[in-house]
Parts: C-alpha cells; structure tokens; sequence
C-alpha cells in the first residue's frame, strides 16, 4: 500500500523528533511491504519567517489532498522571539488552530499510559502507581474557549479584556460519540468532565453526553468537575479509562496525564474528525532551549506515527510493533535525559530512533 503523508517539522526540536519518526516509519515500510511518501509543508514560526503568515492556504491544501499529516511541533520562546510581537492570530500557534479547523478535526485523543519501565520516572508515589494506569483523554478541540469572540479594549481609562465560551449540542454530542465508540475497545467506562457547578456550557454538556449515553448502555458514565479531576488524576489515575472533556479543559488535564507517565516527551496524540485524515504529534512544545543538541525524547513523536498507522491507514499490526518495539527499547534500559534515571543508558534523539527500528526489523 502506498500512503502520501503531509510532514509539517516545524521549529525548535520538531525536524529532529520528525526525522526519527518518519525512520521509524520507513522502516515499518521494508518490513510490511509498505511505501510511505512524504510532502514537507512549513507551518510555524518556520513558516513566519518564509512567507508571513503561520500557515498559507497552499499548504492547507496540500495537508487535505494528503492521507494523513504528521507534525513535530511549533512556537519558541515567549518574549525572546519576534513571532510574539505580532497580534496573536499571526503566531505560530495560530497555524495549528487553523490547520485543525481547516481539517475539520474536532476530537483530540491524548493516551496516558505508564510504561512498566518508567514508574521510576513517575513523580507519584509507588503505591499510587503500583498497578499501573492507562487512560486516554478525549478532548474537544474546535470549539470552546480558543475558538469564541474575544476582544481587549480600554474604557475609562482602564484596559479590559474578554473571551467567550461557546458550545452547541452537535458540538458536544459528535465528541460524545468518539468517547464512547473508543471506551468500547477499552474499559467500557467513561468520565466526563465539566464544571456544571458554575458554567453554563458545562451544563448543556453534561446533559448532552447523558443523552448520547443512552446508545451505549454497555459502557458506565460517570461525571467529574474539573478541579476534582485535576486532583485525582495525581490521587488515583488508575480509576480513569476514557476522560471526556471540553477543549480548555482538556489542553490542561492532558498536559497533567503526560507528566504522570513520567515525561511529556512520552504523550503521544491524535486529531480527527468523520475521515480517515488525521494530524498526529507528540503532545509537548518545540523546546527550543534543547533544539539541535540531539537530546529531544521522539518517542511522542514515534507513537503519535503508531497511532496515524492506526486510525488513519488502519494497520493495526503494524502500529502494535512500533508500540512493541519502544517497550522493547525502554525494557532494555535505554532512555533519552528526560526520563533518565540511576543506572540507566543515556541515548540520544537519533540513537533512540535508531534502537525503535532495529527492534522493527
């Protein structure tokens, strides 16, 4: 099978991680009789630089004509990059809400899960992390907070800023169903997420999610307020199978579930929407501080590509031996710095991608 994929590297660490994956993904290629065929597409700060604006049409329209678009990461350093002296939708974080609303991806998966080999790694106590965890956050991600009107002014004298929060109930209910249709193939349970207590919107969602929950009577719903589940993530993550959640919510309780795996550097993640076209990166930021020094964990990165093979190509064998040769890695005590513990192989960027391959062939 031939696959055209739209790669958008980015900025700081995000053409090394990109190049260990698409290895990963070459090789997966050789073995399975697979040929994968890569367009480069600038987004970002990159893409700032180049034509003027984070993402131009033209490389909008190649990631659609693609099969599937694979992302390193974007931005730089707040107040120490002229990307930031432009008005916010000129950033480069603006490209990557254009690309997913142009996309039309509306669901972002975000797995959790705590690798056997890195419950050293793991800032909770070992009898919170004893058996373990592996959850997935579902997190609506075009519409919300990001999306509505919002506008800063000055009156009086005195400057004033606000934002809106909107949803509607097909909104809602088309990232309801991608929760429960993924808690089927899971634990069967979801938890969804909201502040009912005070926000309007947390309301309607929650009335919504219950409505569609009457077509899955064999999967358990249950409710959480946010800051309650913000604690109880670090109390108890093993209680969490599928956590369904609004898009601000959900950027922060993801952030939270990456590092109680042990490292952000090991949370993949993946955009989609009613088509197999699906934009796949590593959940953490571009990290310019450590770009081009070859200490970049492309682990994310590689698993966000198991998860492309999954959900937009469908190959479930071939996602399972990437995923299978990264445990095989870590069990073999290789680590890049940021989930480096005593006693273990420090590794590079490259060599770690180099070591997921070998494990491939």
């Amino acid at each position: 099978m031939k696959y055209n994929i739209a790669v958008i590297p980015g900025d700081g660490i995000g053409p090394e991680i990109i190049r260990e994956a698409k290895k990963v993904l070459d090789t997966v290629g050789k073995k399975y009789g697979h040929q994968f065929c890569y367009t480069e597409v600038l987004m970002g700060g990159v893409s700032i630089d180049a034509t003027g604006v984070p993402l131009t049409e033209e490389a909008l329209e190649t990631a659609k004509k693609s099969d599937s678009v694979l992302l390193g990461a974007v931005g730089g350093h707040v107040g120490q990059s002229n990307w930031y002296s432009l008005p916010p939708n000129q950033r480069p974080e603006a490209g990557l809400l254009q690309l997913r609303k142009g996309l039309e991806l509306f669901a972002n998966l975000r797995p959790a899960l705590l690798f056997e080999e890195l419950k050293a790694a793991c800032p909770l106590r070992d009898e919170i992390i004893r058996e373990g965890f592996d959850f997935v956050v579902v997190r609506e991600l075009t519409g919300g907070l990001y999306f509505g009107e919002r506008k800063t002014y000055e009156e009086n004298g005195l400057r004033k800023a606000y934002d809106t929060l909107a949803y509607d109930e097909e909104e809602i209910r088309r990232i309801a169903k991608w929760g429960f249709e993924i808690a089927r193939k899971r634990k069967k349970k979801v938890c969804s997420v909201d502040k009912a207590n005070v926000i309007d919107t947390s309301r309607l969602w929650r009335q919504v999610v219950k409505e569609v929950s009457a077509d899955y009577p064999d999967v358990e719903l249950s409710d959480m307020l946010v800051d309650n589940c913000a604690m109880q993530l670090v109390k108890n993550p093993g209680q969490f199978d599928v956590i369904l959640t609004e898009n601000m919510f959900g950027d922060i309780l993801s952030d939270e579930a990456s590092m109680v795996t042990g490292s952000i550097g090991m949370l993949s993640s993946a955009s989609l929407g009613n088509s197999k076209l699906g934009l796949y990166e590593p959940s953490h930021g571009s990290a310019p501080d450590i770009a081009g020094q070859n200490k970049a964990n492309p682990i994310a990165t590689i698993l966000s590509a198991a998860m492309m093979l999954r959900y937009s190509f469908d190959l479930e064998e071939e996602a399972a031996a990437v995923e299978t040769a990264v445990q095989k890695v870590l069990k073999k005590e290789y680590r890049t710095v940021d989930i480096l513990s005593e006693g273990k192989k420090l590794v590079g960027t490259d060599k770690m991608g180099d070591l997921i391959a070998e494990e491939i062939r």
